[in-house]
């Protein structure tokens, strides 16, 4: 299974000049980036091994667009939690939501997911949706290999590269630096258009409406605006490049940008 979120292309986000809002309406959507990384090396695990690849989303708004793309990219089914109760759920009411899903979907080896998603950048669905499973979760892959029912791992942290085995069924979490997802052929889009999607609602996943939305809350986003940045506008001038150079430098030393 991958879980595929059609996220903000936060490329195409703007901030309200007066209010520092950020402006959300009307941005386009698309699949997040890791997201993608994460299908393709499902894809390739397929290609490999054999299986089948699904694909889960869950939604207050219409993704089937992004699922699509999914599906022309190799998965062979789609499953779609759509439900207006989402709206404004945070990464446990979504994790609750996914887990409902894989639950009803049954047996799986593998769950792969992004490290995390492009606009909300929290990295916590992955591991959420492990702890509700109760399945092992090994997260910043940057590379994976399946064998039988052991998974082997290795993970990309900030100091060192670790390879971590485990035994399956277990989640795992994608960086950028695992693969360049593929893009789907003009033949592999047409197919796409006759795969299959399944579409939910939370009740038929056995996820009541209150452990969803504002009401499933884990973490309370009490604001989100975008800083204002005033440049000081100093100009440094000298007789020579050498003059300028050493009072670029005293100036930088004065702010504390940089130490003698």
């Amino acid at each position: 299974m991958v879980c595929v979120k059609q996220a903000i292309d936060v490329s195409q986000l703007k901030a309200d000049t007066s209010t520092g809002r950020l402006v959300t309406a009307g941005v386009p959507r698309k699949i997040s980036d890791f997201d993608k990384n994460a299908l393709e090396e499902a894809v390739r695990l397929k290609e490999k091994l054999g299986g089948e690849v699904v694909t889960l989303t869950a939604s207050a708004e219409d993704a089937k667009t992004s699922i699509r793309e999914a599906l022309a990219m190799g998965a062979d089914k789609g499953y779609f939690v759509y439900d207006e109760a989402l709206l404004g759920s945070d990464t446990l009411a979504v994790s609750t939501a996914l887990a409902g899903a894989v639950r009803k979907i049954g047996d799986f080896d593998l769950i792969l997911c992004g490290e995390a998603s492009v606009d909300g950048f929290s990295a916590q669905v992955g591991p959420r949706l492990a702890e509700l499973l109760n399945v092992p979760i090994v997260t910043y892959a940057k590379k994976v290999a399946l064998e039988g029912e052991t998974v082997t791992v290795e993970r990309v942290l900030e100091d060192r590269y670790e390879t971590v085995k485990c035994k399956t069924p277990a989640v795992v979490t994608v960086t950028k630096q695992i693969n360049d997802p593929r893009i789907p052929s003009l033949m592999a889009i047409m197919k796409a258009s006759k795969k299959e999607i399944v579409n939910w609602k939370l009740s038929d996943i056995d996820v009541a409406p209150e452990k969803v939305g504002e009401a499933g809350w884990g973490v309370k986003i009490v604001d989100v605006f975008a800083p204002k940045v005033e440049r000081k506008r100093i100009a440094i001038e000298g007789e020579n490049p050498a003059d300028i150079a050493e009072k670029l430098a005293r100036a930088l030393i004065q702010e504390g940008v940089v130490g003698r």
